[in-house]
């Protein structure tokens, strides 16, 4: 060969857009393209990104292969290089089209480093000799991230390349992946719900807030939350009677069952009734004054999570309240999604009443920003600064809590000046 290397540039129509999308499965195929066509792997890196779209590149001794994906049009980039003669590009490039199903593909040879125009200079590297054998070829290392991002910001979570569960339901797709930092983690459309190692945060503050404020809470509704976490954290209360859950997809309780155990743990418990249906219906057809907490744990304001974000939906809720019944919300992060964050509190204040609506904030670092909100509507007389302090104290030591206290539950209430800013809007 007069080059040094040969370069194939790809484009890969047609592809299976599920499969574009996909970066375990571009991953593998792309490591073994090259090992198929007798490269040695050194390191692979690739990103999915939300809502779609891969990026990687397959580090070889004998140099590299890369790709970028558009799963909305079914096409792939893709960048075969190799130098030398050992091994062959096109052996990659026929295992790749079949491995993406793309219909065709066009591609253009370049001869990189052609000898005739480079001159070669002998020199030599100088080293300790410490009578030690040549270092092997280390084994091949993987990094393989999941990436959420919007047009302006983005959250990074690398993961082993395992994905432990990826279903497709009437609503959403459900994935759960196993990240290096957080454990598993639970997603919906390519947003993350949970992980592991923080979802603590969240279900603490979304129960623990509300019950220990009312005092006195026996019937209890969750609309969404089939992670199973939210319950979890009710019933660790004695006083509560019976919590309901209704949660639409019944493969967010499957995933989360085999692959978040600790948060699913209740799902058995004796006070639970569980029902996999339409949170909305639910609502409409639920008797007056039937729960004292209703805990609307949605998704964001988009795909089966949209109609939870109305001010019919929370209408209805209010009507299903006791006279001194509370609605929490998780409410989005101010900084991230603040015009739906100032426009459902305008809302709920809208049905509670200026003074019976409550910001309350949390940090939890998979979500935008680190920054999450929740609301406290309170349709009588209860107030989130009325906790029993003592109580409170005592109920997070017993049940060995991870965020929440007696000082958190007073703390969380103390807004930044830019957010009390956007609710005076």
């Amino acid at each position: 060969m007069d080059a040094l290397g040969r370069h194939i540039l790809v484009e890969f129509y047609n592809c299976s857009p599920e499969l574009m999308n996909d970066v375990v499965h571009i991953e593998n195929s792309m490591v073994e393209a090259a090992e198929t066509a007798g490269a040695t792997v050194i390191n692979s890196t690739f990103h999915h990104f939300s809502p779609y779209g891969v990026s990687g590149v397959v580090v070889i001794q004998e140099s590299h292969l890369a790709i970028h994906t558009w799963p909305e049009y079914g096409y792939a980039a893709v960048d075969l290089f190799t130098c030398g003669e050992t091994v062959d590009p096109w052996v990659s490039y026929d295992f790749l089209q079949k491995a993406f199903k793309a219909s065709h593909g066009s591609s253009m040879e370049c001869r990189r480093g052609q000898q005739s125009l480079l001159q070669r200079t002998d020199f030599t590297v100088e080293a300790r000799d410490s009578g030690q054998q040549i270092t092997p070829i280390p084994k091949i290392t993987r990094d393989v991230w999941f990436t959420e991002r919007d047009e302006n910001i983005a959250l990074s979570l690398k993961h082993t390349g395992n994905q432990l569960y990826k279903k497709q339901s009437p609503y959403q797709k459900v994935e759960v992946f196993e990240t290096l930092a957080y454990g598993n983690m639970l997603t919906l459309d390519g947003m993350v719900m949970c992980t592991q190692k923080d979802e603590y945060v969240y279900h603490e503050m979304i129960t623990h807030v509300p019950v220990l404020s009312h005092g006195n809470v026996k019937r209890a509704l969750v609309i969404g939350g089939g992670d199973g976490g939210t319950v979890r954290e009710l019933l660790r209360h004695e006083n509560i009677e019976e919590v309901v859950l209704v949660e639409i997809d019944e493969l967010v309780i499957e995933a989360c069952k085999e692959h978040l155990p600790e948060t699913a743990s209740a799902f058995d418990h004796p006070k639970l009734k569980l029902l996999v249906a339409d949170g909305i219906k639910y609502i409409q057809e639920c008797a007056n004054e039937a729960f004292d907490l209703i805990i609307v744990d949605s998704a964001d304001p988009v795909g089966p999570g949209e109609g939870l974000f109305t001010a019919e939906f929370y209408q209805e809720v209010y009507r299903c309240l006791t006279a001194n019944g509370i609605m929490i919300t998780q409410s989005e992060s101010p900084r991230f999604n603040t015009k739906v964050f100032v426009e459902i509190y305008d809302t709920y204040k809208g049905i509670f009443g200026q003074e019976k609506v409550h910001c309350y904030l949390a940090a939890i670092p998979t979500y935008p920003t680190g920054t999450w909100s929740f609301s406290f509507s309170s349709k009588g007389n209860a107030h989130p600064k009325d906790v029993d302090m003592a109580k409170a104290a005592a109920f997070s030591r017993e049940h060995n809590l991870r965020y929440y206290n007696e000082d958190i539950h007073h703390a969380a209430f103390a807004l930044p000046n830019f957010v009390k800013d956007l609710l005076k809007k």
